[in-house]
């Protein structure tokens, strides 16, 4: 399933599936579940949908397989907003080796090979596609990172690698904007990114979310930074030294894991500015795509 929030013509957020027939509608779940008249209560968010379980996923399913018509939109008709505008929580790994070591020019600590590091995000600093950020005032080196997240659909504690896979609920793109100057000045003082990553729509999530059965094999997918059409780099899922379930278990070691969390991969290779020694403008178009997720649009202003 391709899932989303969109927000209809009445300014409702509502949860929605892409037809598989045809991406240019979504159909209003909620409103196809009341209508074919489904047990349980309607799905009224994405949020509600992953936290009500896999029988409710297969009803999902079913819809939109077999869409109603009264409950269907064509996609121009709404507007797409972040697939989970308030995650429950965030936490942003770094497990592409390139970009951690910034292609050579730091040397890892060795607890970087050893553990899949993080640090938390904002959760309410959450934005969703084709949205303009307003860049702080005080920044003057704006940044994207071209990263691939995880959503967990079944939480646990103490999951084993093996069983980790089967948590995960499905997969969307994840731009993690970073006032760069803010950032590289307060790492200094070692406790991590802080206002260099938590202003208003740093984090930057969507077009949908795509369930794990139908994104394939999640390792070998595209990733591709644009600014203003021009490409600026292309990497792989494949680079991932800890994939998702090896990063699964560590977390749930000591700490249990709830529905809708988002588990962003960090940035893949030469995927942001700063990589690449030149940084986007202010008006500028960032786009960035994962094969079989979409294309997730910002403009910076």
């Amino acid at each position: 399933m391709r899932l989303v929030t969109y927000r209809d013509r009445d300014g409702a957020e509502r949860c929605g599936g892409l037809l598989p027939q045809d991406h240019g509608q979504v159909l209003d779940l909620s409103q196809a579940w009341a209508l074919r008249g489904l047990d349980g209560p309607a799905p009224q968010s994405l949020q509600a949908l992953i936290e009500a379980g896999a029988a409710a996923w297969n009803k999902a399913r079913g819809l939109l397989d077999e869409p109603i018509a009264e409950a269907v939109r064509p996609l121009a008709d709404v507007r797409l907003l972040a697939p989970l505008p308030r995650p429950v929580r965030m936490r942003d790994f770094s497990v592409f080796e390139s970009h951690a070591a910034l292609s050579g020019k730091i040397t890892l600590a060795d607890v970087w090979y050893e553990w899949p590091v993080y640090y938390k995000c904002d959760h309410l600093g959450v934005i969703g596609p084709d949205e303009t950020v307003s860049w702080p005032s005080g920044s003057h080196d704006i940044d994207y990172e071209l990263e691939f997240a995880a959503v967990i659909g079944t939480g646990g504690k103490a999951i084993s690698q093996a069983r980790a896979g089967e948590h995960i609920f499905g997969y969307t793109i994840f731009n993690d904007l970073s006032a760069r100057d803010w950032q590289l000045k307060e790492m200094a003082a070692g406790l991590g990114p802080a206002r260099g990553k938590d202003f208003d729509g740093a984090n930057v999530l969507g077009p949908m979310i795509v369930t794990a059965d139908e994104i394939g094999d999640p390792y070998d997918l595209t990733m591709i930074a644009r600014v203003n059409g021009e490409e600026w780099s292309r990497g792989s899922t494949s680079g991932m030294r800890f994939r998702f379930d090896a990063i699964i278990a560590f977390l749930s070691e000591s700490q249990t894991l709830h529905p809708g969390e988002i588990l962003g991969s960090g940035t893949v290779g030469g995927g942001c500015g700063l990589e690449l020694g030149r940084y986007p403008n202010r008006g500028d178009l960032i786009e960035l795509e994962v094969e079989r997720i979409g294309v997730l649009r910002t403009r910076v202003i």
